[in-house]
């Protein structure tokens, strides 16, 4: 039974006093028109919690544009959702069209810095956020009481003499609530083994971003990827102002798995009070990146569950940590992105999760 305004309603209650659904929440597809933007499609979600955010369908069903209750929750760049013709996949040419948002997808094939691998030459986070979704579908269901909210598509990353990974991807939402679950499985419909590296880039900003707030969860051990982030080694979860020529810092986090299997990294700034939490299966995705990025305009935390390294796909296989699919293999990972809000149910969620 949704939630609105702090009352609960039956279907039939809150039927009764709309003349369509899509007056409290809903799927809306748009195209947008504009600059390099122009042609993006997109699905404009609306939850009703006071939870909005838009799915790029021609950038692999990434999250861009998010809020709640009208604050923005991630950090975008300044080249916005640019169309995917632009993408410059050599070397550091992803950068160029990184749109930032509240999830940008790196991978299937290959993702983390750029290398040369088995004489392929690969660019940073591989092609996955620079995909047209096909076979796209938006419903709603009611069960019950509960009405579910669900954006399905296909996003494909092939080559002749080449890979051939099938994505298929569902983002679901509920009335009321403000949690988006999504759920992807990865198939190999090529014929040949092929290297699997996934990696979700969650991207909150300001406010959520801001001096006070803190990352919390509960990890065994943390690495600095290089030297500049050893530097940051003990500051790593709190942050401050913008600071003017600020270097990247990346940190490996050896999290801790729950009964379920599933680890959780919660953003916290009570000065909203407002948090952003993401949850995922450890099985899965076993890694959990921090990128720590709070220059002046580049003001953004990346929290980055995934199944390798973001040094290139020509470490991972030097480490032995490369996974693949073989032909007709599949894979599946599902994570959720969720925000809370007051501090009581902030708190209880912290120690329910053993966040610190």
């Amino acid at each position: 039974m949704p939630t609105l305004l702090g009352q609960r309603f039956t279907r039939n209650e809150l039927l009764r006093r709309v003349g369509d659904l899509s007056q409290i929440a809903g799927i809306r597809m748009m195209t947008l028109a504009e600059g390099p933007e122009a042609g993006v499609r997109i699905a404009d979600v609306r939850t009703g919690s006071g939870l909005r955010f838009q799915v790029t369908l021609d950038r692999g069903m990434d999250i861009s544009v998010a809020e709640h209750r009208g604050l923005p929750l991630a950090w975008r760049s300044a080249g916005g959702d640019v169309h995917p013709t632009y993408f410059d996949p050599r070397g550091l040419g992803w950068l160029r069209t990184f749109p930032g948002g509240l999830l940008t997808g790196c991978g299937m094939t290959f993702a983390g810095a750029p290398c040369t691998d088995n004489g392929a030459e690969l660019g940073l986070h591989g092609r996955l956020s620079h995909l047209t979704a096909t076979h796209v579908s938006a419903a709603h269901e009611w069960v019950g009481d509960e009405c579910i909210f669900t954006l399905r598509g296909s996003v494909r990353e092939s080559a002749m003499f080449g890979e051939n990974m099938l994505l298929e991807r569902a983002v679901e939402t509920r009335l009321g609530q403000s949690l988006i679950t999504l759920r992807d499985t990865v198939t190999n419909e090529g014929g040949d083994r092929t290297p699997l590296m996934m990696l979700y880039h969650i991207n909150p900003g300001w406010p959520l971003v801001a001096a006070g707030a803190r990352l919390l969860m509960n990890a065994k051990r943390t690495a600095p990827r290089d030297e500049e982030a050893q530097k940051g080694m003990g500051s790593e979860r709190t942050f401050t102002d913008p600071v003017a020529g600020f270097r990247e810092q990346v940190f490996y986090h050896d999290l801790i798995a729950d009964q379920d299997g599933r680890t959780t990294a919660l953003l916290h700034n009570p000065s909203l009070p407002l948090a952003l939490f993401v949850r995922f299966r450890q099985r899965e995705l076993p890694r959990f990146v921090e990128w720590k990025m709070t220059g002046e305009g580049t003001y953004v935390l990346g929290m980055e569950p995934a199944n390798c390294g973001v040094a290139g796909r020509a470490a991972e296989r030097r480490s032995g940590t490369l996974e693949f699919l073989a032909p007709g293999e599949q894979r599946g990972f599902e994570l959720q992105i969720g925000v809370l809000e007051e501090e009581p149910v902030i708190a209880a969620f912290i120690e329910t999760n053993n966040l610190t």
